[in-house]
């Protein structure tokens, strides 16, 4: 999941996710939104919540997403892997307006998720998976999954992950097949996304 994000002391008083929308939208090209990139994951999850809210902002690229400046007030807003933001929202450095995911996590049991905020459809997930070259022979894949689901079961690196906010899906769909067909629901979802935004590859 990611957590839409800001400073903790916002000039303009949005205190909820329905305070920022509706400011954003009454000041549009005022806010800024900082990103990993054209294309990035954040990137995208910017022009998607713009077009969930009719809003209308600057996107600033970094190396990373722009945590610092996100922290000093120089930008307004991250949508980030709740893995990198987690940890300054319990420090009190950033302000979380709400997780990108149905359920909340429990890394941060207090911040709302995007439903409990008033936007149902911005789901948006930051996920992992492992792929080999095409033509890799079964059993080579079925060997390094059995290897990926035996971490995944041990209890110290499932504490772990779920300490840095990072969801372990359940031991069904942890296969091949299942991550072949998240990875084509995702590519359905997000590819009108990309071509109406124009974004092409450098």
């Amino acid at each position: 999941m990611k957590t839409f994000c800001g400073p903790f002391e916002w000039p303009h008083q949005a205190d909820t996710l329905h305070d920022l929308i509706a400011w954003l939208r009454a000041n549009p090209d005022k806010a800024s939104q900082g990103t990993a990139g054209a294309g990035s994951t954040s990137h995208l999850a910017g022009i998607f919540f713009q077009m969930e809210t009719g809003t209308r902002y600057q996107f600033v690229p970094y190396r990373n997403t722009g945590m610092q400046d996100l922290m000093a007030g120089l930008i307004d807003l991250m949508i980030d892997p709740a893995a990198n933001s987690v940890p300054q929202v319990r420090a009190g450095t950033i302000k979380a307006y709400a997780v990108t995911s149905r359920t909340r996590t429990p890394a941060a049991p207090d911040v709302p998720t995007v439903d409990e905020a008033g936007l149902p459809a911005l789901q948006i997930t930051s996920w992992h998976g492992l792929w080999v070259p095409k033509g890799t022979p079964r059993d080579i894949i079925a060997k390094l999954n059995g290897a990926v689901v035996e971490a995944l079961a041990d209890l110290t690196v499932w504490r772990r992950l779920a300490d840095l906010a990072n969801e372990t899906v359940p031991r069904d769909q942890q296969t091949p097949a299942a991550l072949a067909a998240w990875q084509k629901a995702e590519i359905e979802k997000w590819w009108p996304i990309i071509k109406a935004a124009g974004i092409k590859a450098e």
